[in-house]
């Protein structure tokens, strides 16, 4: 350790699983400061083929890396997805303070970024100033989404040879760790929308350019609820979602979702109705909001006032379909799919924004 180490040393990472290079640098950053605080993002998304592990899951394959003196060096924060660079920034530095704060450090501790630029999607580790960065060469070998793609792909019922081609990509606490969670019910589920996905990724192969699909989707809120569906159909069958679907071809994105609003919810206001309670409109365009892929979506905020709450039934895509209020969506957030818990708070205000 340096003469003069900082405070705290950050590690940010998915860890969608923990492998050799994520335990290369928390080894850098253990030797950098005398404390870690390792930063979980995506933490309160779905389980999906692309988050499978829940951060507190994640977090127990990085504790089970460490030697039994070590542990009580490193501690977790988990930070979800804002969809927003800026924002997302603010919350991390807040709960760094925060979680010091808890930990009884110094006021203002001195804190270094540990971390590899491996391309653009790193620029982020430069958005910290007043940080010391420490670079890290990155270690060759698989990245999350290989490794994922090779646990899907691999035999139910030969798991362990699954786990032998990932020995040299993984701690083998995590191997072991992996052991056992793929015996859980709900990796079955995850393997299924694994397959769907890649299907569709298979059937876009060759067209000229990568493709970009359009979407919509309609926030309807009446009263003190909003309306939700569960959806039907992978990816993300059994996850919350608000109203919404691909755009036509003839269709602004205005009737695309009042017609998918109609198709999977059977909502029936008068059109004069619906569009006196048009309160706002945005556009959701990151690039990694969406599972299939990119994908911008139109969403349409809808406000129906203290009106009694109109009859509505599940249809097409939709398994069921609720008025839910809105009281009870921060406890659901883990459980929607994509970043439609992220398109509500946008417009109902769900999260504390980070100062």
């Amino acid at each position: 350790m340096q003469a003069n180490p900082p405070d705290i040393a950050v590690l940010i990472g998915r860890f969608q699983p923990f492998h050799t290079a994520h335990a290369a640098l928390l080894r850098q950053a253990l030797e950098a400061a005398p404390r870690c605080f390792v930063v979980i993002g995506s933490a309160y998304q779905a389980r999906t083929p692309k988050n499978p592990f829940s951060w507190t899951e994640r977090a127990e394959m990085i504790r089970l890396t460490l030697p039994e003196n070590e542990r009580a060096r490193v501690s977790f924060l988990p930070l979800r997805d804002y969809y927003d660079a800026t924002v997302w920034t603010r919350a991390l530095r807040n709960g760094v303070a925060e979680l010091a704060a808890r930990e009884g450090l110094a006021h203002t501790p001195s804190v270094a970024l540990v971390g590899h630029l491996k391309d653009a999607t790193s620029d982020y580790l430069r958005g910290f100033p007043g940080w010391q960065f420490i670079a890290v060469e990155r270690l060759p070998g698989a990245g999350g989404t290989e490794l994922r793609d090779a646990l899907f792909a691999g035999d139910p019922l030969a798991p362990e040879t699954t786990l032998a081609a990932l020995v040299d990509q993984i701690p083998p606490t995590t191997r072991h760790f992996l052991r056992a969670w793929l015996e859980l019910p709900f990796f079955e589920l995850l393997v299924a929308e694994w397959r769907v996905l890649r299907d569709e990724r298979a059937a876009w192969r060759h067209t000229p350019y990568p493709p970009v699909f359009v979407t919509v989707d309609a926030v309807v809120r009446c009263a003190d609820r909003v309306l939700l569906i569960r959806r039907g159909r992978s990816p993300g069958r059994g996850l919350y979602a608000v109203p919404g679907g691909f755009i036509e071809q003839r269709e602004t994105a205005y009737q695309s979702a009042l017609r998918e609003l109609d198709e999977e919810t059977h909502l029936h206001l008068l059109a004069d109705t619906m569009r006196l309670c048009l309160r706002a409109t945005a556009v959701f365009d990151h690039p990694d909001r969406s599972l299939r892929g990119r994908t911008i979506t139109h969403a349409h905020y809808f406000d129906l006032g203290t009106r009694e709450l109109p009859d509505v039934r599940a249809d097409d895509d939709a398994q069921s379909v609720e008025w839910t209020p809105i009281e009870q969506l921060a406890a659901m957030e883990d459980r929607f799919h994509d970043d439609h818990f992220h398109m509500l708070d946008h417009f109902l205000g769900l999260t504390a924004r980070p100062a």
